[in-house]
């Protein structure tokens, strides 16, 4: 499995979301060609305090927020919207680690009439595309993330996110 996940938050255990986030990434890499078993993530999965201390350590923001990456390697393409570099693999195939954080996410997904599982495989998605180097800063590189999350949620059967 490509996901390592460390529960903090007793809540993520019954949410199903080592299977999930295990499906996201698995998804996500095998979309952009890559061996999801050659593959490795890191995955916290804590409660909004937790990810607030991450967000204002890392970001210098001290709020929740509902996911967090942090890409071992910089794979982002130089020019606005072209496709990030694809990473090779070596003797650790590490790609990064990402927390998220429970209260934020079963608020969002309330909030935006989404199931809790929908919105998990969304946020993961997103997180491991940003440890393959995507990004939504600059305008072209945030429409060719949403478009790939998209195609990518398309397969899984998750409703494009962007259209709520």
């Amino acid at each position: 499995m490509p996901v390592e996940v460390m529960i903090e938050d007793a809540r993520w255990q019954a949410a199903g979301l080592e299977a999930l986030a295990a499906r996201a990434a698995t998804a996500t890499l095998t979309h952009l060609g890559l061996d999801p078993e050659a593959w490795e993530i890191s995955l916290l999965a804590c409660n909004d305090a937790r990810i607030a201390a991450l967000n204002a350590d890392f970001r210098g923001k001290p709020a929740p927020t509902n996911v967090l990456s942090w890409p071992a390697e910089d794979l982002s393409a130089e020019t606005p919207g072209a496709r990030p570099l694809i990473p090779e693999p070596d003797e650790d195939a590490f790609l990064g680690d990402i927390a998220i954080a429970f209260d934020t996410c079963a608020r969002e997904a309330a909030e935006a009439g989404l199931t809790m599982a929908d919105h998990v495989t969304h946020l993961v998605v997103h997180a491991v595309l940003h440890l393959l180097g995507y990004d939504h800063i600059r305008d072209p590189d945030a429409t060719l993330m949403e478009a790939t999350e998209v195609e990518i949620l398309g397969k899984l059967g998750v409703r494009d996110p962007y259209c709520v």
